[in-house]
């Protein structure tokens, strides 16, 4: 069935007046809509700006005929946003032989009471870990001693990068050469690879015999000029020698790195951007990101 929503709003407008609406109606995916999701979707929608105070009136979901593309995402943006990290958690191994990371308090909620007033808390965490753990970014630094660290990347080189998903099930083949990534349009662009090994993340399975791409592959994507390579496995070398020709090819031509991805089977070919921001470290060439696709 069809839903659709029926509401009455009332925006005000930090430079004085207000805007009002009675019986509007919008199509939605799924039963439900957040309040905060409509508000959104109303001032992106209308295009409004200076909106202070909002309110949602007589919300009711209705079962009626989509009149238009419907509102399927968070927040009310026009653009569905794909999560491509892992999880970050105490004990997490992310490449064997580098130590797990320690999240704990170094205030917890309870000592805090005693600088506040009764119902007041707060709560400092502390985090011990190698930088690659998680989903990670590597930049030129990481491999190359006179290369960019993070401090000295350019954040639009990590943002908004126009992308690309290659697809090579690790149960077709584990090394992705240059004839896997042929007949694509690479330039600028970032370029994903999808093997689906990420289902095998945190488990005794993801550590070794894992897909990557051999050193032609790299030459291929150098030679083409693509903007950053990321993959959804261990590693994006061959790890049972002991060279790494992709990371030396790829970093070496300051293009960026980005490993252990997941949910790229959430994510179409092409028509999304990919961002991978790290925090801005001098004297470091890898750490964790927050990995995502913006699809629009």
């Amino acid at each position: 069935m069809q839903k659709r929503v029926k509401f009455d709003f009332e925006f005000y407008f930090t430079n004085g007046g207000s805007l009002k609406g009675e019986d509007f109606r919008l199509d939605i995916d799924g039963d439900t809509i957040s309040d905060q999701e409509l508000i959104d979707y109303v001032i992106a929608d209308l295009r409004l700006l200076m909106v202070g105070q909002t309110r949602i009136l007589n919300k009711e979901i209705i079962t009626e005929a989509h009149k238009r593309k419907p509102i399927n995402n968070k927040g009310g943006q026009r653009n569905q946003l794909v999560d491509l990290s892992h999880t970050i958690e105490a004990g997490l191994v992310t490449y064997k032989g580098l130590p797990a990371p320690i999240v704990c308090d170094y205030l917890s909620r309870e000592n805090s009471r005693q600088f506040y007033e009764l119902g007041t808390e707060f709560q400092i965490g502390k985090i011990e870990m190698v930088t690659n753990t998680g989903t990670y970014v590597d930049c030129p630094f990481h491999r190359f001693p006179d290369g960019k660290d993070l401090s000295e990347v350019s954040l639009d080189a990590f943002s908004d990068l126009d992308g690309i998903i290659i697809r090579v099930p690790y149960t077709d083949t584990l090394a992705i050469t240059k004839a896997h990534l042929q007949n694509y349009e690479l330039r600028n662009r970032a370029v994903l690879i999808h093997t689906d090994w990420s289902e095998f993340w945190n488990t005794e399975t993801y550590y070794e015999n894992h897909p990557f791409l051999t050193a032609d592959a790299a030459l291929y994507l150098r030679d083409c000029g693509v903007k950053l390579v990321g993959i959804d496995s261990h590693n994006i070398d061959d790890t049972t020698g002991k060279s790494r020709p992709v990371h030396t090819t790829l970093l070496g031509a300051d293009i960026l790195i980005v490993e252990h991805l997941c949910n790229l089977a959430l994510v179409p070919d092409t028509g999304f951007t990919f961002s991978a921001i790290p925090p801005k470290f001098k004297g470091v060439g890898t750490f964790p990101v927050r990995a995502m696709a913006k699809i629009y």
